[in-house]
């Protein structure tokens, strides 16, 4: 039982590692740029990522109509539903 519990935290890692890169590699596309930062916490059983951007590039995150937060926030949950686990993604303003 303590072995599988182990390897459940060891896999919920590597899972939580490549919808990161995802999602880096998804807002650089985006930006065009690496000025921005990610962070995660988890949150009741969910990996909830925060990207921090500079002031002038929160609206390209968000896009027209939040369409385009939207799609990267659909994007990362397919990949989590695939592995049956919670994703959340939100954007703030880099300080």
């Amino acid at each position: 039982m303590h072995c599988q519990f182990l390897h459940e935290l060891r896999i919920r890692g590597i899972l939580e590692t490549v919808m990161k890169k995802l999602l880096e590699f998804l807002v650089e596309g985006i930006l065009g740029n690496d000025k921005f930062t990610i962070s995660e916490s988890q949150e009741t059983g969910q990996t909830h990522f925060v990207i921090s951007v500079p002031k002038e590039f929160v609206g390209l995150i968000i896009g027209k109509e939040g369409k385009t937060i939207k799609t990267i926030r659909n994007l990362l949950r397919v990949k989590a539903t695939l592995e049956k686990v919670g994703v959340g993604v939100s954007v703030e303003e880099k300080s």
